[in-house]
């Protein structure tokens, strides 16, 4: 009880110290010619998927972007869709806000990305999912000019729910030549082409939400069969070239972690369900030798039609990038793209269910990607959307910005955050964040400006809290703590310098075992950094907590 009365005092003090803060950065001048700011994101997408990243899928859009700006290997999201979504479009965490952990009514206090960016005068702009549990309209509470919400995430080819503007338009039934990332950009590109005619010298902020390659995986035929017997070599054989690609890019986090055959997402189905429905179908991986023909069949094209997934979206990628050129807008405009967690382990079926009947990534088949590949997905790290291991909150980012960006090809290992983005857009924009919103003072913003990465590396000493659905995780400079749900209930430590991949645990008993001294050390460190990641919890619960009733 005493220990716990400690805790309680010493969280309350934090809140009031928090309160009592603004926002630290010196205050600068509206920028003369703000840049324009492209924001987007794939879901579900691995960290090694992108060719830049390893992967062998075609990506030539992406892969030139990369090559004519940054890639990031230490960034972070949020490790499953609505926190990161949230992190994005807020500048918090997902528990400031009450997103996640305990959730509630958004804050009293809380503006999102373009109340902010409208002081310097942007428009701004959303296409695709949304996905912010406590915020239902993106225009009217959002902030956003112009929107377009597409939520139907069982099929894609079809829209079922979506709305723009927060008005609901009619269902589009599964049609020929439908494709939700198509739909998603072209609402995009006529919201630029609008932008253009109307409002060319302002600057404005596009947000591109992509809802694929999440499943159901859903591709036409043709775009499938391109990748139709790239993947009968297994799982493990696509892990080990995807990693041994990495270091030939420059991408080289240390060791490539061991396959986990016994992990799947705890809320897949059993296997019984699976085979009753899809022939060849299991909960969790196998070595790939140990699979029959039909299983063989099922994976090797279920990991095609997700390539081909991500194929198309780099080409409505391409397209985004032809409008800004057309527009004379390409250089002075930031473009990011990333992921909102890693690849998924998950394995149900929802929606309409899956017809054994219809050829496998059509309309009328669900799928999901499984452990299996989503293991190669993920290459080098451990785990999946979900964890807080890095399989599932490490993604891809490529920043590309040609009057920003000198350092061209460039690879940066700083360690960034998707709450990073809202103080990058107000340095390059040149104005504060708003701090105060219905007689309540926001606490102070956890990220950081990108900007200096931008021009070079920086010593990565910050920290960054990580917290969903019991798995929770600490990064401070070159050390992070983690739990998980199934492992063994304990916090693992881990040198990020030395170990970047996970697999050598510091708090293990046997790690070292005799080395008393070196063994002490890393057990105070695990504790004060266990120590210090319950205090942000209560803290970042309670800021969320401010002014509701």
């Amino acid at each position: 009880m005493k220990q716990f009365f400690i805790k309680t005092i010493n969280t309350i003090l934090i809140l009031l110290i928090s309160a009592s803060f603004t926002y630290a950065r010196k205050k600068q001048s509206r920028t003369t010619d703000p840049p324009n700011i492209v924001v987007i994101m794939a879901d579900d997408l691995g960290f090694s998927d992108l060719g830049c990243y390893g992967g062998e899928i075609h990506t030539p859009n992406l892969d030139e972007l990369a090559g004519n700006g940054l890639r990031f290997t230490q960034f972070y999201n949020c490790g499953r869709c609505w926190p990161t979504r949230t992190s994005i479009l807020t500048g918090y965490y997902a528990q400031q806000v009450n997103v996640d952990g305990r959730r509630d009514r958004f804050p009293e206090w809380a503006c999102m990305l373009p109340h902010h960016l409208r002081q310097a005068g942007y428009r701004n702009y959303h296409s695709g999912k949304w996905h912010i549990l406590n915020m239902k309209t993106q225009v009217e509470e959002g902030g956003f000019d112009r929107s377009y919400n597409n939520n139907s995430g069982n099929n894609h080819f079809t829209a079922e729910a979506h709305s723009l503007d927060d008005i609901p338009l009619q269902p589009v039934k599964v049609e020929e030549g439908f494709n939700s990332t198509t739909n998603i950009t072209d609402y995009a590109v006529d919201f630029l082409r609008e932008h253009d005619q109307h409002y060319k010298n302002d600057p404005f902020f596009l947000y591109v939400a992509y809802l694929t390659p999440h499943f159901p995986l859903h591709a036409p035929q043709e775009e499938i069969d391109l990748y139709r017997d790239r993947y009968l070599g297994g799982w493990e054989k696509l892990r080990q070239q995807r990693y041994e690609k990495q270091k030939e890019l420059g991408i080289d986090p240390g060791e490539n972690s061991p396959f986990e055959y016994f992990v799947t997402a705890p809320w897949s189905w059993p296997d019984e369900w699976l085979k009753d429905s899809i022939p060849g179908e299991m909960r969790l991986a196998r070595p790939w030798d140990q699979l029959s023909d039909e299983e063989k069949h099922l994976h090797a094209t279920k990991m095609a039609i997700h390539a081909a997934m991500v194929d198309r979206i780099d080409r409505e990628v391409g397209r985004i990038i032809d409008q800004l050129e057309a527009m004379g807008k390409e250089k002075n405009t930031l473009v990011l793209f990333l992921s909102d967690n890693g690849a998924s382990a998950e394995q149900i079926i929802r929606g309409g269910g899956h017809d054994r009947n219809t050829p496998l990534g059509a309309s009328g088949s669900y799928l999901c990607l499984g452990p299996g590949f989503s293991t190669a997905c993920n290459t080098p790290f451990r785990r999946h959307k979900f964890w807080t291991h890095e399989g599932g909150i490490a993604t891809p980012l490529i920043a590309y910005w040609p009057a920003g960006i000198k350092d061209q090809g460039g690879i940066r290992n700083s360690m960034g955050h998707v709450i990073d983005f809202l103080p990058t857009f107000l340095d390059m924009a040149g104005v504060e964040p708003l701090m105060e919103k219905n007689g309540n003072e926001a606490p102070p913003i956890p990220g950081i400006s990108l900007v200096p990465i931008f021009k070079q590396d920086q010593p990565s000493e910050r920290e960054i809290y990580f917290s969903h659905h019991g798995n929770y995780a600490l990064r401070q400079g070159k050390w992070k703590v983690v739990i998980s749900t199934d492992i063994d209930g304990r916090w693992q430590l881990y040198n990020m310098e030395e170990d970047r991949t996970e697999l050598n645990n510091l708090a293990d008993d046997f790690f070292r075992f005799g080395d008393d001294e070196w063994k002490r050390e890393n057990m105070e460190r695990l504790e004060k950094m266990k120590d210090r990641w319950e205090t942000l919890d209560s803290l970042y619960q309670a800021q969320g907590k401010v002014g509701l009733k």
